[in-house]
């Protein structure tokens, strides 16, 4: 299971537009990030919408630039691993690269390589993006909905099942009451239902409202 443009720009807080841009090369180094799954049909994988929103909950914290700067120092200091392996958090106008063990964090924009102390932070959970939008916690997009790696490659679904949010949610569009969705899909109740269909038009919203 992969994520098309649309639900990893959801998931993410980047944009469709945002995601095609940070897959170009630049003058000043290589594409931000590549999608490990496919290039077509285009597809992202779980790994890379754990590294979107690490790219998107930097960039509301510095510039651009600097996250990609980061990045780049981060490959050039030895550390060729996916982006998503990394925890990277930002700390006044630099970004610091922690170490999953008791190890010192290490500067990648000011001072690359040299060690510092930090301040840590969980990119998982839900933020605000320097455009002031609410993107959702990643593992519970919505109270009765959740994101595992190991169910379905990480493709939201219904807290307890392996019931993605979409059919559920088209149910509703069709006109099935709430209270009667488990007359298809026992394991799903109407407020399960009913977050499943508000969460589809979050990322219906979202892709309209970011392609541009």
């Amino acid at each position: 299971m992969a994520y098309r443009p649309q639900l990893a720009a959801a998931l993410s807080g980047a944009s469709v537009r945002q995601l095609a841009y940070w897959r170009k090369a630049t003058t000043s180094g290589g594409p931000l990030l590549v999608p490990e799954v496919s290039q077509q049909p285009l597809l992202y994988s779980f790994r890379d919408v754990i590294a979107l929103r690490t790219t998107v909950y930097l960039r509301k914290r510095i510039s651009l630039q600097r996250v990609r700067r980061a990045i780049q120092n981060l490959y050039d200091l030895g550390e060729g691993e996916h982006l998503s392996t990394y925890r990277l958090v930002a700390q006044g106008n630099s970004v610091v690269l922690v170490a999953p063990d008791d190890s010192p964090a290490i500067d990648l924009v000011n001072r690359p390589g040299q060690q510092v102390t930090v301040v840590m932070s969980d990119v998982l959970q839900a933020f605000l993006t320097a455009d002031e939008v609410l993107v959702p916690d990643l593992i519970h997009p919505r109270r009765a909905l959740h994101v595992d790696p190991e169910v379905r490659g990480g493709h939201p679904v219904i807290l307890g099942t392996r019931v993605p949010f979409e059919p559920v949610a088209g149910l509703l569009r069709d006109g099935v009451a709430a209270e009667e969705i488990s007359d298809y899909y026992p394991s799903v109740g109407a407020a399960a239902a009913a977050d499943a269909l508000d969460f589809a038009d979050y990322v219906d919203r979202y892709g309209r409202t970011t392609a541009a």
